[in-house]
C-alpha cells in the first residue's frame, strides 16, 4: 500500500502536521484496494537448516534469482536487503525469512493470481539451490542460536534493544512468520469502526489460523506460539490499544500513541542512527538525544510507525496482523475475511454490532487465551468458535454483496473455504499437525518440512 503522502523529507514541528498525514489515508470506496502481505521459512533441504544470508545457497542468492523476473535491486550500503517490482516488494525478516509484500490490488482475484505467481517463481529459484520454503507461524525445529542475522542496520538495533524490554522480542524477530491484509478506509469515521471492528476480531482470526505448535522439534504447548510471542515482546508497542475504543478516538489519539512508542533509530545518509528508547516527542521538539538540534520529517514519522506493533496497526490504511502464516490458499483467505467484514457497509455494521458490547476484559481474555485454546476457548455462549461461524458468515455476505466475479464467473467467497472448513471441524490447522506428530510422525517434526512446504 502507498505511503507517498507520508514519505516526505519536510522538517515538521506540530503533532498536527503528524495526523494530517495519517488523514491523507482517505479514499473513496471505489479506490479502495487489498495489500496482502506474508512470510515464509526458507530451509536447505539436505538438512532443514535455515540459509545463512552469505553463500552459494544463501538468501542474498535467493533474491538475485528473481531479478531476471523483473525484481529491481533495493541495496543497503553494498547488499541486497529488498527486491520491487509494480508497487510490489520482496523483502527479508531478521532471519532470512522472506516476505511478499503484495501491490494494492483491486480484487480477490487478483491476490490470489498475484500469490499464484509469486510461488510460482519462487519455486524456479528456489529448486536449483535446493532450497524450500515452509508456511508456518513459527519455526518448529532450530533454536534461536541457530537462527542466520541478516545484514540490515535496523535489526542490529532492534536485536540489542529487545532484550531490555521483554524475553521473547528475539524470537519475534528470527523465528516467526505472519500474514496480513492492509485495507483503507474513506472517512476518520469509518477508519474509527473499522479499527474498532478488527481489533475485536482479530482473536478469531488468530484462533482460525493458528498454525504453530512445535518448538524446537518438541509441542509447545499452544497453538499459536507466534501470538502468545507477542505478549512478552515489548509492551510499549504491542497489545489491543483500548484507547481505541474510547470517545473521540481518531487520527490525533493514535498519533498520541506513536509518540509514546519508544523509537529505534533515525534514518539518514544510508544509516542507521540508534535512538532506541527515546521519545519521538523529543524528536519534535529537537530535543532528541541521538540526533540533538534536529526535527523529524514526515518520513521518519512513516519509520516509527513501522516500529509500534499493535495487533491492528494504523498507517494510511489499517493492517491486520493477527494471524499465523500458512499455505497458499489460506494467505488469500485472511484477505478474503477481512474484505468481505470491512469493504461492505452491511457487513461492517452487522460485525460492529457482534462485538460492540464486548467489554475490555473479554477483549484481552480473547486475545490472551486464544494461543493456547484455539476455537475451544470458551466465550459467552458460544465459544470462539461459534464467534468465529458467524464472523465468517458475515464476511461471506459482504463477499457476495460485493460482487466482483473472477474468470469463471465465481466471486470472492470462494476465497473463504478453507477458513469455513475450520470452522465447521472446529479445529485449528496447528491441532493438525499435532495429530501427526502424535501418530504418522513418530514423534518427529521433520516431516512438516515437506508437508508444510510450498
Amino acid at each position: 500500500m502507498s505511503e507517498a503522502s507520508i514519505s516526505k523529507d519536510a522538517p515538521i514541528h506540530d503533532r498536527r502536521d503528524l495526523a494530517m498525514a495519517l488523514a491523507d489515508g482517505c479514499k473513496p470506496a471505489s479506490q479502495w484496494r487489498i495489500g496482502t502481505e506474508h512470510e515464509k521459512f526458507g530451509f536447505r533441504r539436505d538438512d532443514l537448516r535455515p540459509p545463512p544470508y552469505e553463500g552459494e545457497r544463501g538468501i542474498e542468492a535467493v533474491l538475485r534469482g528473481f531479478m531476471p523476473f523483473g525484481w529491481q535491486p533495493v541495496m543497503e550500503k553494498d547488499r541486497l536487503i529488498a527486491l520491487t517490482r509494480n508497487h510490489a516488494s520482496i523483502s527479508l525478516e531478521p532471519a532470512g525469512q522472506l516476505e511478499l509484500s503484495g501491490a494494492p490490488l483491486e480484487n480477490l482475484h487478483d491476490t490470489a493470481q498475484e500469490l499464484a505467481i509469486h510461488f510460482e517463481e519462487l519455486k524456479a529459484v528456489a529448486k536449483p539451490l535446493d532450497l524450500g520454503f515452509l508456511g508456518l507461524g513459527f519455526q518448529p525445529k532450530w533454536s534461536r542460536a541457530d537462527m542466520p542475522w541478516m545484514p540490515k542496520g535496523r535489526y542490529r538495533i532492534m536485536r540489542e534493544y529487545m532484550p531490555k524490554v521483554g524475553n521473547l522480542g528475539l524470537d519475534m524477530m528470527t523465528r516467526t512468520c505472519t500474514v496480513q491484509v492492509n485495507l483503507d478506509f474513506a472517512s476518520e469515521a469509518d477508519m474509527v469502526k473499522k479499527f474498532r471492528v478488527a481489533l475485536a476480531l482479530q482473536p478469531v482470526a488468530t484462533a482460525l489460523f493458528a498454525n504453530s505448535p512445535f518448538t524446537e522439534g518438541k509441542p509447545n504447548g499452544f497453538l499459536s506460539y507466534r501470538s502468545h510471542i507477542w505478549t512478552d515482546t515489548d509492551p510499549d508497542r504491542t497489545g489491543m490499544l483500548d484507547f481505541v475504543f474510547e470517545d473521540g478516538f481518531g487520527f490525533e489519539r493514535y498519533v498520541d500513541y506513536l509518540l509514546d512508542v519508544p523509537m529505534y533509530f533515525v534514518y539518514r545518509d544510508g544509516r542507521y542512527i540508534d535512538a532506541s528508547g527515546q521519545s519521538f516527542r523529543k524528536f519534535l521538539d529537537g530535543k532528541l538525544e541521538a540526533f540533538p538540534n534536529e526535527l523529524p520529517t514526515l518520513r521518519d514519522f512513516s519509520d516509527h510507525m513501522t516500529t509500534a506493533f499493535p495487533e491492528v496497526r494504523l498507517k494510511t490504511y489499517l493492517e491486520m496482523r493477527g494471524a499465523d502464516s500458512g499455505p497458499e490458499a489460506r494467505l488469500v483467505a485472511l484477505s478474503a475475511f477481512w474484505v468481505g467484514l470491512l469493504y461492505d457497509d452491511a457487513a461492517l455494521d452487522a460485525a460492529w454490532d457482534l462485538v460492540r458490547d464486548f467489554t475490555p476484559v473479554e477483549r484481552h481474555a480473547l486475545r490472551d487465551g486464544v494461543p493456547k485454546h484455539g476455537l475451544k476457548l470458551p466465550f459467552r455462549d458460544s465459544g470462539v468458535l461459534g464467534l468465529a461461524r458467524e464472523a465468517l458468515r458475515i464476511s461471506a455476505s459482504g463477499l457476495r454483496r460485493r460482487a466482483r466475479l473472477g474468470v469463471q464467473g465465481v466471486d470472492e467467497t470462494v476465497y473463504l473455504e478453507p477458513l469455513f472448513q475450520i470452522a465447521l471441524d472446529g479445529r485449528t490447522p496447528a491441532e493438525h499437525w499435532l495429530d501427526l506428530f502424535q501418530h504418522a510422525w513418530a514423534s518427529s517434526v521433520d516431516p512438516i518440512f515437506v508437508d508444510a512446504a510450498y
